[in-house]
């Protein structure tokens, strides 16, 4: 079976590295709260959280778009490793849902509070337009819409993680330490 080549020197640059797990901590920060505050009964502090996880929402939306901005200047340092190259493709194609969905999970959120008759207001300041009107048959298909994409995020995710730690414990390549901040050489930015 044909392999890829190995690039196993190859680090990501700083500000991959960071925005890479600032979103990934965002994500778990999110879901998190998502899932805590639903069974809340109606309070303030049940609202305070609800705030807080949109505000991660449209956080992790715009590190999001700024990743994929950097990403298009300062592509990945592929290939990854030697892997048979259907690794190297379900390896990007993972990353392209999972970027799709660190876009569209946030939109689904902000179009599922528009529909509730609930306006976004990022970090408390900044009131975001209802991206629909007001509709509860609306809001209740987007409520699931917005639950069943981040249970995919979520298997994704952890699909990531699992191959990560293979190519670490198993395959004893440098595909996970080539993510983390210690491994970059001085010079990296």
């Amino acid at each position: 079976m044909p392999k890829a080549e190995a690039n196993e020197g190859a680090a990501y640059t700083t500000t991959a590295i960071a925005l890479h797990w600032l979103i990934a901590t965002l994500i778990v920060c999110g879901f998190t709260l998502g899932l805590s505050m639903v069974g809340l009964p109606l309070s303030r502090q049940k609202l305070q959280w609800y705030a807080w996880h949109k505000w991660i929402g449209i956080t992790v939306f715009l590190l999001s778009c700024t990743r994929l901005a950097w990403r298009w200047r300062h592509p990945p340092p592929f290939p990854l490793a030697t892997m048979p190259n259907w690794q190297v493709r379900a390896a990007v194609v993972v990353h392209w849902l999972l970027y799709a969905l660190l876009l569209v999970i946030p939109v689904s959120g902000w179009l599922y509070s528009s529909a509730s008759g609930v306006q976004v207001v990022y970090l408390g300041l900044v009131p975001l337009p209802d991206l629909v009107p007001r509709d509860k048959s609306l809001a209740g298909l987007l409520q699931a819409t917005h639950v069943a994409l981040n249970f995919t995020l979520l298997s994704l995710v952890l699909m990531h993680a699992a191959a990560a730690l293979k190519h670490h414990f198993v395959d004893r390549d440098a595909v996970l330490t080539r993510m983390l901040p210690a491994a970059l050489p001085k010079q990296q930015s």
